[in-house]
């Protein structure tokens, strides 16, 4: 009993973690890219880099929010989503019982079981409604119960990441008065974190590590070269 609890408990950490882990990386890479780019756009038109750090940090102010609030929604989404499903399961099971019960047979049909060996699995399993229920979720919806702080957390953790992100290439014009000298130092700083970062990225989703750095490098780059490119066209 004491292991089945424990597995479960392991289980919870692993997909926390690995949650946090993706809200982390949404924010960062959004919150080193977007704001970088704008550095760039504006070191391009010529501004002061008074310019460049308040501009930047109006950005790094209302992108936080609007990533923050887009987690949540999602979130909050995925458990609405999920209780719809539940309720129309709870209904489904009760008035369509021969129906749900045979769902229930045609899962274990798909593990290859036999009827003679189905028989009692799927009585057993439809004896108790709650566990029927839940066995449908999981194994014909393929739908975890999301966890009911997860959408708070989320947002938090996405917005504080993007923060950390977007200070990154604002850093160099904090310190630097010289334009180019800052932009320099802002191009460098930067391309080096979004190289890092594509890499951890890199490392969850399971490609190369150099190849997601190189990917996210690019991304980055080609966003804040676009932005310096058409600020110096237009200027």
């Amino acid at each position: 009993m004491s292991h089945a609890h424990n597995h479960h408990e392991h289980d919870e950490q692993h997909f926390r973690s690995t949650d946090a882990v993706r809200d982390v990386v949404i924010g960062m890479s959004d919150g080193l890219t977007v704001p970088f780019a704008l550095a760039a756009g504006l070191s391009g038109a010529h501004v002061a880099t008074a310019v460049v750090v308040l501009a930047g940090l109006a950005e790094i102010a209302a992108g936080s929010i609007a990533m923050g609030l887009g987690g949540y929604l999602a979130a909050r989404t995925d458990a609405e989503h999920y209780q719809n499903e539940l309720q129309r399961e709870i209904r489904e099971t009760r008035e369509l019982p021969a129906k749900e019960r045979a769902e229930v047979e045609e899962v274990f049909e798909g593990f290859g079981l036999t009827p003679a060996q189905i028989e009692p699995i799927a009585t057993t399993i439809v004896a108790d409604e709650k566990r029927w229920v839940d066995f449908m979720m999981k194994f014909e919806l393929n739908l975890e119960e999301p966890d009911p702080s997860r959408a708070l957390r989320s947002a938090s953790t996405i917005g504080a990441s993007y923060i950390v992100g977007g200070l990154i290439p604002l850093a160099p014009y904090f310190a630097a008065h010289n334009l180019d000298t800052a932009l320099n130092a802002s191009v460098g700083v930067t391309l080096t974190a979004l190289f890092l970062f594509g890499g951890i990225k890199a490392r969850f989703t399971g490609i190369p590590v150099w190849r997601g750095g190189v990917q996210t490098t690019l991304i980055g780059g080609l966003a804040a070269a676009a932005a310096f490119g058409i600020a110096r066209l237009f200027r």
